[in-house]
This record gives structure tokens, sequence and C-alpha cells, in this order.
């Protein structure tokens, strides 16, 4: 008998107020399960394997496509309260009354934006290569997008080579690991991410970054913040912001790593969850 794992786990759809949601299930049927939500322009091909692997070994995960991204139907709102408020209702769909959350960039934004629309229905989060709203630098964000797309255009290449991981020589290798590990499923693919979509999320995290700071003193629950000590997209210094207006937070900064460093730093960061789900 073989395992699943993240590579050949089928797609499956759920549908939320008429809107078809597509999404993904691995690990024990039992317990809290982890809901994962990606980064900007993601699909869910775009979760590192090793990542959902690991967690899945332990606990139930179920990353989707939310409204208007990859397979998922609809089309992409352009505000991460409206994204957060989709998730809820995806959340609600599947059944489950308690998750723990896993936003990575702005997923970590649509998971606060989770707990503090239905605090009811959150356990634990964890929140990587994100920030809080209103934490500013958004035009610097936009600028380094752009000269990473234009770096990607020239070399062939992933702009995710230069926005994800330092130029070093550990964050090349990291990168290219990275990518291939990406490219483990072969069959069953998602549907790329639309034009649409990519408008709205950079309209939605354009905006969140020019909103009013939220009270993050009302999420109570235990919250993972983890960030790389070189993340061009979302500075440390952010994360280390959100951490402390959080009341039961925890915090790790990886070093020698960018915005992606949970990928990176994927055995470390497996651990630390795996602990932070436990205790």
């Amino acid at each position: 008998m073989t395992t699943m794992t993240w590579k050949d786990v089928p797609t499956r759809t759920v549908e939320v107020g008429g809107v078809s949601f597509a999404y993904r299930t691995l690990g024990p049927e039992s317990g809290v399960p982890v809901i994962f939500l990606h980064h900007l322009m993601a699909v869910l091909d775009d979760w590192d394997p090793r990542v959902i692997d690991g967690i899945a070994a332990r606990h139930r995960v179920v990353a989707f496509d939310n409204r208007g991204v990859g397979a998922s139907g609809g089309a992409v709102p352009s505000t991460i309260e409206e994204m957060g408020q989709d998730a809820i209702a995806f959340i609600r769909a599947m059944g489950f009354s308690k998750v723990d959350l896993l936003g990575f960039s702005l997923g970590g934004g649509v998971a606060q934006m989770v707990a503090l629309q239905a605090p009811d229905l959150v356990r634990r989060m964890i929140l990587a290569g994100t920030g809080p709203r209103g934490g500013g630098g958004i035009d610097r964000i936009t600028r380094i997008a752009v000269s990473a797309y234009v770096k990607a255009a020239f070399t062939l290449s992933d702009p995710r080579h230069f926005l994800f991981f330092p130029r070093t020589a550990a964050g090349k290798r990291a990168a290219k690991d990275y990518f291939v590990r990406l490219g483990e499923r072969r069959t069953n693919r998602d549907q790329t991410i639309s034009l649409q979509a990519r408008r709205a999320q950079l309209q939605a995290i354009r905006a969140a970054g020019l909103s009013a700071p939220d009270d993050l003193s009302v999420i109570t629950q235990p919250v993972f913040v983890v960030n790389g000590d070189r993340d061009l997209m979302v500075h440390s210094s952010h994360s280390a912001d959100m951490a402390r207006r959080l009341p039961n937070a925890r915090l790790s900064i990886y070093p020698d790593s960018g915005h992606g460093a949970v990928f990176q730093y994927h055995h470390v960061f497996v651990a630390e969850v795996l602990d932070f789900l436990a205790n």
C-alpha cells in the first residue's frame, strides 16, 4: 500500500454560495484541520510539497483556491476583508467548526481577517512572510516586484527566484530545490492564475498597506509568526511588529533567507509548526 502525498492527492470541489471552490486535503481525518492560505498569484501547485507532507504527517491539511483563484469559480475580490469572508465561507462549507490557519504572505493577511471576523472558528494561527495591515512599505513592495519580473524576463526564470530567496550561493541552491519540488506533481495540475486575479490581489495588498492598523490585541489565540531576515517583500521588522501586537505570539526569524524562508528552511519550519500545534 502506497501512502498518498501532496504530489498525487486529488483535487476536489465544494459549493460555497453557488460558487465552486477547488481544494486538496491530505492527512488524518481526525483532529483540528490546518487550513492553508496561499500567497499572491499562487494556486494549489505553488505550495511546497515538503511543508504540506510534513504537517500532514500529523494533521489534516486543507489547501484551497479562494474565490477567483486557480480552478475556483467567481472573481477575486479587491480587499483582504472580502477574501477573509470567502475563506470563512469555505471553511464552514467544509463543515469545520474549529480550524488552525497557516497563511503565507497575502494568505497571512487573509488569515488575520478570518481571526478578526470569525474568532470562534480559529484555534491557532501560523503567519509566515507577512505583516499587519497598515504596516506601510507598499510602494517599495511594488517596485521590488516589478524589478523581479524584469529580471525574470531577461533570465527566462520564475520571479520567485528573486523575490523569495536571497541571491547568495545558499539562496540560489534553495530556490533551485524549491522549484524542483514544485514540479513533482505531473498530472491534474491546477489552473494558472488569471489576469483579473492578479490585478485584484495587487489592489487588495495596496489597500491593506494604506489602511488604518487593526487592533491585533483582540486576537488572543496562540500565533506563530515566522519570516526570513532578508525578506524583500515584507521586511522582518513588520513581522516582529505584528508579533509584539499579538498578545499570545511567538516569533522565529530564519537567518540568511528571504520571503520564502519557510521553504528554504522547510525542515526547521515543519518541526516548529508541529511543536506549536501540539503545545
